[in-house]
């Protein structure tokens, strides 16, 4: 029988622990290491709706890219969101594993997966943090070409590549030809983007001063969403475990999605 063990060491060794961040939580965060499991669920979050999908399918390990815990709680109980999601995890005897900034940074992650869905080409790692035991380098930000296109048909191009309910983009007056993607929130990494010389950053969490500042300084900037430009590694996360792990039941969440809505 498989334990959930053999999920995180599945899991742990596409992307190691030791590449997260230090302020990061990773890690089995709910349930027994000893744990029997044959059915897996995967989604980006922890997220109740999550978890009673989980409940419904009779998984006994549910696995994400957040973490259903940052910060170490006062209390476990229901009136607190993470105390409920726990709750629910800790009665219906269904562990919670998750890989974070490690699968942000890894060879093969988010990332890496945002870039080939967009169609990337020449794909490298800006600024590599380090090197895997294969040798490999690995970093947040991805960069490499497209084919030439001005900044809204690359734009509508993203919108259905990502399946997007809609986006935001600030066009610097550049073609779109070297492109650099960066899965939720890397707005922190425009000055590294510029200085790699690409004209067009995909990702998300863009603050108002960045599109203020992005015709200025002559960068492309593309805000797909949260959820649309890391919910691709999903896929990838599954594959890892049927490859693994060929005995247990490995399924994508069909419940959860982006709760951004728009007019």
């Amino acid at each position: 029988m498989t334990t959930v063990r053999e999920i995180y060491n599945a899991l742990f060794a596409f992307a190691p622990a030791y590449m997260k961040y230090d302020w990061d939580n990773v890690g089995l965060l709910c349930g027994h290491f000893d744990a029997p499991v044959t059915t897996v669920l995967v989604a980006l979050d922890p997220m109740p709706d999550v978890i009673e999908e989980a409940k419904s399918v009779g998984a006994q390990c549910i696995v994400t890219h957040h973490p259903l815990i940052f910060d170490a709680p006062r209390a476990i109980n229901d009136e607190s969101y993470t105390g409920r999601c726990i709750l629910l995890l800790a009665e219906a005897h269904i562990a919670a594993i998750n890989l974070h900034t490690n699968l942000d940074v890894c060879p093969g992650g988010v990332n890496d997966t945002l870039a080939e869905t967009l169609g990337l080409t020449d794909v490298s790692v800006l600024n590599p943090v380090g090197k895997d035991a294969q040798g490999r380098p690995y970093g947040l930000i991805r960069t490499g070409s497209v084919r030439e296109r001005c900044l809204p048909e690359f734009a509508a191009f993203v919108k259905e590549a990502l399946g997007c309910p809609g986006l935001r983009f600030a066009d610097a007056g550049k073609p779109v030809q070297r492109v650099a993607v960066g899965g939720g929130s890397c707005g922190g990494a425009i000055d590294e983007v510029l200085a790699a010389g690409c004209d067009t950053l995909v990702t998300a969490d863009l603050k108002y001063n960045h599109f203020g500042e992005a015709r200025y300084r002559g960068l492309n900037l593309i805000d797909a969403g949260h959820f649309e430009t890391e919910n691709p590694v999903c896929a990838v996360l599954a594959r890892i475990l049927c490859e693994a792990l060929p005995d247990v039941r490995v399924l994508r969440s069909n419940v959860h999605k982006d709760e951004t809505q728009f007019l």
